[in-house]
């Protein structure tokens, strides 16, 4: 076999996660191209969770409905799942809570609790002990296994082997995976991606208020702090957040924030303040199903509109939404390169999809990260924090400097900072803002900001952004179509789509939304969609998902 997906499930608080990763750094070390999609609701404790590990031989990022092999460590998994199954009895189960008769089971049944107690071994090695049975399973040698416990586990390490080893031991071969004649690849998650982008791009501090999907920033950047002479601050709430960001700003470092919907809107105001006051700050947006709470462990497309219209009045804003790792790291460092170039916000719109799932990261598909120099006072004339000029970019001091009074309001302004109404000045200052973005659409265009994937001869063609990139490209693939991806949302690359889209008769909008967000957004731009792929269940699509749906459109 070159390709195997399984599905690993049970209660919240299982340590399904912790399972998932490690059944996933097991096939990369085989060769094998990983991706870990997690599924959990919104408790800590109780209710079903699961992770479906997809390995192939060929880079992917989006999961399959049908798996190979589903582990369950309670009754209700294989309740929820068995549908999923390729071939029936292929799933191995903890056979001390699952039971045959209720289930038809005909698979690999290991009473995990027994083998806990005879090895004197705490209760959450149960999984360690399915785990052994699983790589029985999929035909592996158990030292391959060994390895990665031991590495896994800092705690009870040999303990962990060894139920695992009665799990190996207890179980049988299903289906054989050979091992690649390559190296794997590092495994991180989307947020983990993001993190590394911004660090790359010259972080110096991150402010953030947990809110799930992007509160793994927080915690992974609060983890690598000291490393990278980093501060990271987690406040009372987004207000907080956003005003002590441009405080940051205020004082000439460079800042990122990382926040959901319901954060963001908390937010606008101070995004609003970034615009006027001319102070970057990149904000993470990780979408999330709403309105209000909506589904807080799920995933959605759902703020793109909000990210380009967020705050009041009218300012240049940099927003992209990458859709992989790669793009996720890349796009992270650009933006907080284009942030304090262009001295406005930029936003990187992820969701719990891209963030919360593991991807393999391959630096070598990464384009060199230009840093961008801010433009310094030059010390030679009296200080205008807010000089008029070409390009809308006025020179730089920071809050200190005993040659320069720099000053930062909310209000419109003259060039010094002083507060004003009168209208010559106000149209001065406001053009002179927007000015902005025709050099930074210069930028743009050295920039691959629309992707291109897939059969560029085809008529036909999906439109895709963020997340939906992954599931997009391999479904594709399987009709002979070209993928459309804009990575940069705003300013929208209007030359680069169209280029595009050369040659393209049907295009196809996939999105993760009800309304076809994306779709409308082209037709400012004088584009129109032909059809429209949408989900809105909280759930992302499948490759064979998103297969079927593309079946009735290109008939």
């Amino acid at each position: 076999m070159n390709e195997i997906s399984i599905l690993i499930g049970g209660k919240a608080g299982f340590g399904i996660d912790k399972s998932g990763n490690i059944i996933g750094r097991l096939l990369n070390k085989l060769g094998y191209r990983v991706f870990i999609y997690r599924d959990y609701p919104s408790i800590i404790r109780g209710g079903h969770t699961f992770s479906i590990i997809r390995a192939s031989s060929s880079r992917i990022a989006a999961h399959l409905d049908k798996v190979d092999l589903v582990i369950a460590l309670n009754q209700e998994t294989l309740g929820l799942h068995k549908d999923r199954l390729k071939k029936e009895c292929f799933y191995i189960f903890d056979s001390e809570q699952v039971k045959p008769e209720a289930a038809g089971i005909c698979g690999i049944g290991i009473p995990l609790i027994k083998y806990l107690k005879e090895e004197n071994a705490p209760e959450i090695m149960r999984n360690s002990c399915i785990i052994g049975a699983m790589t029985k399973a999929i035909g592996l040698d158990f030292d391959v296994l060994e390895s990665i416990l031991k590495k896994e586990f800092h705690k009870d390490p040999e303990l962990n082997v060894k139920v695992a080893r009665r799990g190996f031991d207890a179980g049988k071969e299903l289906i054989k995976m050979d091992p690649l004649s390559r190296e794997g690849l590092p495994l991180i998650t989307g947020n983990e991606a993001v993190a590394l982008g911004l660090i790359k791009g010259g972080l110096d501090a991150y402010i953030s208020y947990p809110m799930t999907p992007s509160s793994p920033i927080l915690h992974y950047l609060a983890e690598v702090a000291k490393d990278f002479s980093l501060e990271v601050i987690h406040p009372e709430s987004e207000i907080s957040v956003i005003l002590m960001s441009l405080g940051f700003s205020y004082m000439g470092k460079k800042v990122a924030v990382g926040t959901s919907g319901g954060g963001f809107c908390l937010m606008t105001e101070g995004i609003s303040f970034s615009g006027m006051a001319e102070l970057p700050v990149v904000i993470v947006l990780g979408q999330r199903p709403g309105p209000s709470t909506g589904l807080p462990t799920y995933s959605s497309q759902t703020e793109l509109h909000f990210a380009l219209h967020s705050g009041q009045g009218e300012f240049v804003r940099f927003i992209v939404a990458p859709g992989d790792a790669e793009e996720a790291y890349y796009w992270s460092a650009i933006s907080l390169n284009m942030s304090y170039k262009y001295q406005i916000p930029a936003i990187v719109i992820t969701d719990k999809l891209l963030g919360e799932s593991t991807f393999n990261f391959d630096m070598n598909d990464i384009q060199d990260i230009k840093k961008e120099a801010s433009v310094m006072w030059d010390r030679k004339s009296p200080y205008k924090r807010y000089l008029l000029n070409e390009n809308g970019v006025s020179p730089l001091a920071f809050a200190g400097d005993k040659d320069a009074i720099v000053k930062a309001s909310s209000y419109e302004h003259d060039e010094f900072g002083i507060t004003t109404e009168d209208p010559k000045q106000t149209m001065l200052m406001q053009e002179k803002r927007l000015r902005k973005e025709e050099f930074l659409m210069q930028d743009l265009e050295k920039l691959s900001a629309v992707k291109v994937y897939g059969n560029n001869n085809s008529e036909i063609a999906l439109l895709c952004w963020g997340s939906n990139k992954g599931v997009c490209i391999e479904a594709a693939q399987k009709f002979g179509l070209k993928v459309v991806q804009p990575v940069v949302i705003n300013p929208f690359p209007v030359k680069q789509f169209q280029e595009a889209l050369s040659g393209v008769k049907k295009l196809i909008c996939v999105e993760s939304n009800a309304t076809g967000q994306l779709a409308r957004l082209i037709r400012e731009y004088g584009f129109n969609t032909n059809e429209t792929i949408l989900k809105y269940d909280g759930r992302p699509f499948s490759v064979d998902g998103l297969g079927k749906a593309l079946e009735e459109k290109i008939k």
